[in-house]
């Protein structure tokens, strides 16, 4: 068992790297899914601050709605993780590695890690652009620790449920449907840019389950009053629905060739 389990972390470690190096070669995609969080920010917040139509108490609507666009940008990064699944067994990449001895587990692993790697470099932009239009953040040692923990586990969290989602409908086109379908109704039902006070019932209790309202909660603690506390259930939603999405996402992974 513990051969195992240090052949599963050693060899996720690698195929980590290997999908880092590619970020690394192509350094335009940050610049691409940098304009999202921008637009977001600098567009939508901005608006809705002027307007005051939605109550923040204690904070203004951009300081209150710049964790949610943290996790919105974190969670487009992973959800369309799925699609390297499909193109790496339309180029037979995935077939090599699915007859290799490495375990199931640590392909998903590895893809989870990288997934919140890139993840990173969204919150690194959120961070300056939010400096850029005068967003008073907690930026302490624990608070920058809490968040880069938290994008990490909702990273792959999200990345597993892509992994599935790639095995179940095996084609790019149908991929990109479901991902949208999919990340669109988890972003409005949670409380990335409303409190979940002004929903309906029905939508709170949605919102409850939501493991994107999760990281939000956890985002908006360490980012703007440095509660390391009460980040605790957060950051422990997310670690036990990142480890059981991911043994779901393993047993998946080698029906995407099927």
């Amino acid at each position: 068992m513990l051969y195992y389990l240090s052949q599963t972390f050693k060899k996720s470690y690698v195929l980590a790297e290997m999908e880092t190096r590619k970020l690394l070669h192509d350094p335009t995609e940050l610049i691409s899914r940098a304009v999202q969080p921008i637009l977001w920010l600098g567009i939508f917040g901005e608006a809705l601050s002027k307007v005051r139509a939605i109550a923040t108490p204690g904070l203004t609507y951009l300081q209150f709605i710049a964790p949610g666009i943290l996790t919105q940008s974190v969670v487009f990064v992973a959800i369309f993780y799925g699609l390297y699944v499909i193109m790496d067994r339309d180029t037979g990449v995935l077939q090599k590695l699915l007859v290799t001895p490495t375990p199931r587990l640590a392909l998903v692993w590895g893809k989870m890690i990288a997934a919140g790697i890139r993840g990173l470099s969204q919150a690194l932009i959120v961070f300056l652009f939010a400096i850029i239009l005068g967003i008073r953040l907690n930026v302490t040692l624990w608070s920058v620790l809490g968040v880069i923990v938290i994008v990490m586990l909702g990273a792959s969290f999200f990345t597993g449920l892509s992994m599935i989602v790639a095995a179940v409908v095996k084609t790019r086109e149908r991929f990109m449907g479901i991902g949208q379908v999919i990340t669109l109704p988890l972003f409005f039902a949670s409380n990335a840019i409303y409190p979940i006070a002004i929903m309906p019932a029905w939508l709170q209790a949605v919102a409850r389950v939501n493991p994107l309202s999760y990281m939000v909660d956890g985002l908006r603690a360490l980012m703007l009053s440095g509660g390391v506390a009460s980040v605790g259930s957060d950051i422990g939603v997310l670690a036990v629905v990142a480890l059981l999405i991911s043994m779901l996402s393993a047993w998946f992974y080698p029906k995407v060739v099927m």
